[in-house]
């Protein structure tokens, strides 16, 4: 059983990698405007990032337990660093720059989240009587503090501005609370609070942001500018019907017309060179993926490997769906990659390090 698990992770994350590479290849073939470096820069990282999966398939994950607080203060560091010196590009603060190799911060917030949760709720079982605490102390124990962990880095991402990346901060939170078993009672009213703060979240969006929500409403209020991308990642999927143009011959992606082909909209690729069929093939995979990882949680005794396994899975299903979403118009476009997938050192090797702690994970243990 556990060795099929482990197989199971190191196929579908190998297929999932091929389709992002052979896509990349087909978005950077012959184009001025995606360089073909990206390619060969992307795959030194999958050859990199399986050595590592490999490594970290073989260690002991229980010293990430010990560095959780350690690597969360360390990550608010670097979101205050970025925000001061950071690489400034396409209107945003994201990126730190070392030796021409950059690399988000941001990025590196979902796995020092995913562990800092993960061994905060290991460390407390819930409550499920409020005879002997009082009310407040519990909500406090259980959700405000946790909240406030992690509200701290998703405002510095916030402030970049990254939206996207904040969100999926909050999604890992919510996750994590939802499955470590807190009174429903305080995570409906917390959700009620915060569904009723949502309109006045509308005052601190950028007006790029702002326009990318309507732009979602109606794509062709502003066909030429918000939505272009949009309209041209639906043509580029529409376009691929059931198998596809067939591939280096989608015509959205080798004439220019899909912009942001290499990151954000490469599934648009996918759609439109392998057709219903590569789409479905590369969300069957997520899905096997996703559905191994719920299987390795729960059969690990620890509770905190069994939180941080459903953390990855929390972060890998929201921001697959979200991406996916956005690609068909579903979604707002708020600038989430595609999981090993998409063009991204920083994103690439962050699942790459959640892939390999699925494979330690999945290995048998003893309690501790």
């Amino acid at each position: 059983m556990t060795r099929n698990l482990t197989q199971t992770v190191w196929i579908c994350t190998l297929a999932i990698v091929t389709m992002g590479l052979l896509s990349l290849y087909s978005a950077s073939y012959e184009n001025v405007r995606v360089p073909h470096e990206i390619f060969y820069d992307q795959l030194l990282c999958v050859i990199l990032g399986f050595l590592l999966m490999f490594f970290l398939g073989r260690i002991d994950y229980r010293k990430f337990y010990d560095l959780a607080y350690v690597l969360y203060i360390l990550n608010i560091i670097l979101l205050i660093l970025v925000l001061v010196g950071g690489r400034y590009a396409l209107g945003a603060r994201r990126w730190f720059e070392v030796g021409g190799v950059s690399f988000q911060p941001s990025e590196l917030t979902k796995l020092a989240m995913i562990l800092l949760l993960g061994r905060y709720f290991s460390q407390y079982k819930p409550v499920r009587s409020l005879r002997y605490l009082g009310t407040m102390y519990v909500l406090w124990r259980e959700l405000l503090f946790p909240f406030l962990l992690t509200l701290i880095p998703a405002l510095l991402i916030f402030k970049q501005p990254d939206l996207g990346s904040a969100i999926l901060i909050f999604g890992i939170f919510l996750t994590i609370v939802f499955l470590s078993g807190v009174d429903y009672r305080f995570i409906g009213g917390f959700l009620i609070v915060c569904l009723l703060a949502s309109p006045f979240a509308w005052h601190i969006l950028k007006p790029y942001q702002k326009d990318r929500l309507l732009v979602f409403l109606n794509p062709n209020v502003d066909p030429l500018g918000a939505g272009y991308t949009i309209i041209q990642s639906k043509i580029a999927v529409g376009s691929g019907q059931l198998f596809g143009k067939g591939w280096l011959s989608g015509t959205q992606n080798q004439l220019n017309f899909l912009p942001e082909r290499h990151t954000d909209f490469i599934f648009s690729v996918i759609g439109e060179e392998w057709g219903l069929i590569g789409t479905l093939f590369l969300v069957v995979c997520y899905f096997v993926l996703i559905r191994t990882a719920i299987k390795i949680a729960e059969q690990n005794k620890d509770r905190f490997g069994a939180l941080v396994t459903l953390g990855i899975v929390g972060i890998l299903a929201l921001q697959v769906t979200i991406n996916v979403g956005m690609v068909l118009g579903l979604c707002p476009v708020v600038g989430i990659t595609l999981p090993l997938v998409s063009y991204g050192r920083t994103s690439f090797i962050v699942f790459i390090i959640m892939m390999g702690f699925l494979l330690n994970l999945s290995r048998k243990r003893i309690v501790f």
